[in-house]
């Protein structure tokens, strides 16, 4: 399968290129004013250049020697992103919303390895989740950029899992006044929202940009519940050339529903609510508010310091549980949750050069504060039938204390970085960083504590070479390092301190950006290896297996063939096993890790002829390969192909009319099984979006 589809990648990049030499002189380029291919957006077409996530510093992606995705403002529009998950479901090496309609987090996976609770990060800042359940999710209409590092991290941004993170880039000022407001309604949506800034004054040392959105939707099944307000006014500050503040706030409010699963062997109406409609509920409320600052100290010397102040509630109840047996009690639980995090990253970085070298090196600090409050109550509800429920309401719901505790955990980093090109052609980057890691848990029921302090140093070692100035080839060697937080807090079936677990990568790849358009086209093989996995061997319970590897090779193509036609391609396959483990399941396939994942994406715009606009027409599919429901390999879980459309239309120069379809053709697929219950995929959602632009 991996040969077949490296014929079909490089076929369709071989017909791409003809097709375009054949029209590229009919249709001449736009530039869009204001639209600048800088490291973090926004971006002129679905590809970027530059990106700041895969070295921290300012760099082509084609000389970096790691895979790195990037998800632009444009193709999250032309998709109508709905979430982050969505936003990435058509990236190279990357497992997204593998528990379908569960939709508390935004789940992703990277080269076969988890990231839902480490691996997200908003402007290069850590989004972690460092407790149990307080966390919420990003809103996509307030990122003007998506990135995938992939890979070993630890060596740039500390405590992570070695398949790779995702950094959101948040919408910022820009130097040019804009503006839209849009109206979208469909299957579980009613939403309105805008986005608009520019020079304050004359001369463009203030700029702002407002950001708003409002929802009230549902996820398309029976009481689930989907609304949201998110307001996000920013300003930056460029008092003199080469020194700039800006200023990130955002205030995020988000009432939602819990997981939704069924018994595993039940033959209902996957619509069928299984809870309480008046108790499930996962609801936050999130304030953030941070700022990035640069000044060039010196030529070539400069300072840059980020830094975020989260704070975030969340009120989650829950009952779940239902089975064949309809006079088999349910479980219950709820969440009072509160968490406050702050983030800084002290960067300074040196440019130089002399004779055929230029050497880029970056030194830096970084700390990172959780204190996490949950108050966890567990219980059970009254028995329902699941070919008939009928509702109890919330008399039938009995809770008791289960644990009130505190998780503070803080992690200070400091590391550096060496980027050394000479010859035009030959590109190392070296990199190392040490962490120390403290981590508390305060049972204030029993006014016990856990106690756990972990450190490492990890290292980066990467070149790359360019037989041209498109055609590049590399090879890295990468680690990483994640600490485990305590055995009573994780429910560890085990005493004593968690050993951290560490991971180890080994990666070739090549990158192509043709001449003739503007497009990448990536090639890697990789082989990741992580130690002191935990996994669960009951819902409450888990123990750390041993060791895990997975070995791969990933495709990716991005292509904007011209100012009509758009592709995007991406096939990873992992061979992932269990390579070390106490019991007997050495030898298997983790849990929830598919071997094959496949997606590709194409719209094309007929051009408008005075009397009529432009018309887009778009498509795509996604394919996700069978998987495991546990580490034993005892339940499978079928493969499945999802298809999504799009189709705007150009009424006038500032008005366009567009509406998306995810899931088609509404197929019924089983995305993830987890110890006897079954979450299915989401069903077919349509929505309209009306959208006014100046």
């Amino acid at each position: 399968m991996a040969s077949s589809a490296l014929v079909l990648f490089s076929s369709s990049t071989l017909t791409t290129t003809i097709f375009a030499q054949e029209i590229s002189t009919e249709l001449p380029t736009i530039v869009l004013t204001g639209k600048t291919s800088r490291a973090v957006g926004p971006d002129r077409t679905i590809v970027a250049k530059d990106t700041a996530t895969g070295t921290k510093t300012d760099t082509p992606i084609i000389d970096i020697p790691a895979s790195v995705s990037v998800v632009t403002e444009k193709e999250l529009e032309e998709r109508h992103v709905d979430n982050l998950q969505q936003a990435i479901a058509y990236t190279a090496g990357v497992f997204s919303d593998e528990f379908g309609n569960d939709d508390r987090y935004d789940y992703i996976r990277i080269r076969g390895f988890d990231q839902t609770a480490l691996g997200t990060y908003r402007d290069g800042l850590a989004a972690r989740i460092p407790a149990w359940y307080t966390a919420s999710r990003l809103e996509p209409y307030g990122l003007q950029r998506v990135e995938v590092l992939k890979g070993s991290t630890s060596t740039l941004f500390g405590l992570n899992a070695p398949g790779g993170l995702v950094n959101a880039i948040t919408k910022r000022p820009l130097d040019e006044k804009h503006g839209e407001i849009y109206t979208s309604y469909g299957d579980g949506t009613k939403e309105i929202g805008t986005d608009f800034g520019g020079p304050i004054d004359a001369e463009g040392v203030w700029t702002y940009r407002l950001t708003a959105l409002g929802k009230d939707g549902n996820n398309g099944w029976d009481y689930s519940n989907d609304d949201r307000f998110y307001i996000a006014p920013a300003l930056t500050i460029k008092p003199e050339e080469g020194t700039s503040l800006t200023i990130l706030a955002d205030y995020y409010k988000r009432d939602g529903t819990g997981a939704r699963g069924f018994p595993t062997g039940a033959d209902i109406d996957i619509d069928t609510f299984l809870g309480e409609p008046d108790f499930n509920r996962f609801n936050t409320r999130q304030t953030d508010i941070g700022y990035q600052f640069e000044h060039e100290i010196t030529d070539g010397l400069t300072f840059r310091s980020n830094a975020r102040y989260t704070h975030l509630s969340l009120d989650y109840a829950e009952v779940y549980g239902a089975s064949l047996d309809p006079t088999a009690d349910r479980a219950a639980f709820s969440v009072d949750g509160l968490s406050n995090r702050w983030a800084f990253d002290n960067q300074l970085q040196y440019d130089t050069s002399w004779d055929n070298f230029e050497s880029k090196t970056l030194v830096g600090v970084d700390y990172t504060s959780d204190n996490t409050r949950e108050d966890i109550k567990y219980g059970t509800a009254e028995p329902i039938d699941i070919y008939d429920p009928v509702y109890c309401g919330l008399s039938c719901i009995d809770l008791d204390p289960y644990v009130n505790w505190r998780v503070k955990q803080q992690a200070v980093g400091i590391y550096a970085q060496e980027q050394l090109t000479f010859d035009d052609r030959w590109v190392i980057t070296l990199g190392g960083r040490w962490d120390h890691v403290h981590t508390t848990a305060d049972y204030v029921d029993t006014g016990t504590r856990d106690d756990n302090t972990a450190s490492a140093f990890t290292t980066r070692v990467g070149l790359t070479y360019k037989f041209t100035p498109n055609l590049a080839a590399y090879a890295n060697y990468s680690e990483s390092f994640q600490p485990l937080v305590t055995p009573s807090a994780n429910g560890y079936a085990l005493s004593g301190s968690l050993k951290p677990q560490e991971g180890e990568q080994y990666e070739v790849g090549l990158k192509y950006r043709p001449e003739d358009f503007d497009g990448l086209f990536t090639l890697a093989l990789f082989d990741l290896t992580q130690t002191n996995v935990p996994t669960y061997v009951s819902p409450l319970v888990q123990e750390q297996v041993g060791k895990i590897g997975v070995r791969g090779i990933e495709l990716e193509g991005k292509a904007a063939i011209n100012d009509r036609l758009n592709m995007t391609l991406a096939y990873s396959y992992w061979d992932a096993e269990i390579r070390e483990n106490a019991g007997a399941n050495e030898g298997n396939r983790p849990q929830r890790v598919p071997k094959h994942l496949a997606s590709a994406w194409l719209d094309y715009t007929i051009p408008g002829d005075g009397q009529r606009g432009d018309l887009t027409i778009g498509g795509g599919v996604r394919y996700i390969g069978e998987t495991y429901g546990d580490d034993a390999n005892t339940v499978k879980v079928p493969s499945y192909t999802v298809f999504d459309a799009a189709v705007s239309y150009k009424v006038t120069e500032n008005v366009k009319l567009s509406v998306n379809a995810t899931n088609l053709f509404d197929r019924k697929y089983v995305a993830s099984s987890y110890y006897g219950t079954e979450y299915y995929g989401d069903r077919r959602k349509i929505v309209g979006t009306l959208k006014f632009t100046w």
